[in-house]
């Protein structure tokens, strides 16, 4: 049974965020999230999971303004990000570069181009691995990253594009009577989701979401996140799609992120996605502890418009 990517992209690797408060966020990330920083390179902090073999999986840039920098992905080798490239180059999709060697972190080979929302995203190959750990009972830090979710003012538009360019699976739809389609879950792996596409009123970040060990974890994590003043959105509660646990905290730059554990894994490729009604208390939470969802609580996960994004210049 086969869930590979049919442009081999295997998963989601890193996301790199640039913010005002740098000080500032590489002690929430560090001290309160429970992300390892392992290097700073002047304005720069890479932080890594403890459960997870990437080098990194969030890179802080110090700037003037907030902005998404780059979404990374991984490739099952090189051979795999050159065919990408290529294909992606004839289909006039911008490149940033063509593929060669990367000078960050882990080194591997890999190549960045635009999506069709002008944000920056990485697909890359043979990139060494950390030395990671298994974390252990009690322990609510992160184990890996989960999920990236971003906002478009046409999110069937991008998740098209990202179907359609990138391969992507689609695995459920949250839908509202008032709104259309609010949201898409896309794989490029077994996990229900890697991304998805959530309906804003601009391009922006909508959450990174961190897997945690269990429940226990999940729940110690999102106590101690509680404790430390930073301000939660929502949650605890389990989403129906994905059936995954969630709580969303504010980081001190205003971009969104998410406790989560027990990401449900899909056992077949003939997956049929469901459309789920935003109304229905179960689809937000099917535990009922988490309040309802309101506008006042999207609100928070709209952000600001993202500076960061490649606007074409006209043909």
């Amino acid at each position: 049974m086969s869930h590979l990517n049919e442009f081999g992209i295997t998963h989601l690797r890193h996301v790199d965020l640039a913010v005002p408060d740098y000080a500032t966020q590489r002690t929430f990330y560090r001290d309160t999230w429970g992300l390892t920083e392992v290097g700073t390179d002047g304005d720069l902090s890479y932080l890594a999971a403890e459960g997870s073999p990437e080098q990194y999986v969030i890179r802080l840039r110090k700037a003037d303004e907030k902005r998404l920098d780059l979404i990374s992905f991984g490739a099952t080798d090189e051979a795999a990000v050159d065919a990408l490239a290529a294909r992606l180059g004839t289909q006039g999709v911008q490149l940033v570069g063509q593929p060669g060697k990367l000078q960050t972190a882990g080194g591997g080979y890999g190549f960045r181009f635009f999506d069709v929302d002008g944000r920056t995203i990485e697909i890359s190959a043979d990139v060494q691995t950390r030395r990671h750990r298994p974390i252990e009972e009690g322990e609510a830090i992160p184990v890996r990253i989960s999920h990236a979710v971003m906002n478009s003012n046409d999110p069937t538009a991008t998740k098209d594009w990202y179907e359609t360019y990138l391969g992507f699976k689609l695995s459920d739809t949250l839908w509202s009577r008032h709104m259309g389609e609010m949201m898409h879950f896309m794989r490029c792996n077994d996990w229900h989701h890697s991304l998805a596409i959530a309906r804003g009123p601009h391009t922006s970040v909508h959450h990174v979401s961190f897997e945690m060990r269990g429940l226990d974890e999940y729940m110690r994590g999102t106590g101690r996140v509680m404790r430390a003043g930073i301000k939660k959105i929502w949650g605890p509660g389990r989403h129906l799609a994905g059936n995954n646990t969630f709580t969303y905290f504010l980081d001190p730059s205003g971009n969104t992120m998410e406790y989560t554990t027990e990401l449900e894994r899909l056992e077949t490729d003939q997956w049929h996605p469901t459309l789920y009604d935003i109304a229905d208390p179960q689809t937000q939470d099917q535990w009922g502890t988490a309040d309802p969802m309101s506008e006042i609580i999207a609100k928070d996960s709209f952000n600001t418009p993202d500076r960061g994004v490649f606007v074409a210049p006209p043909v």
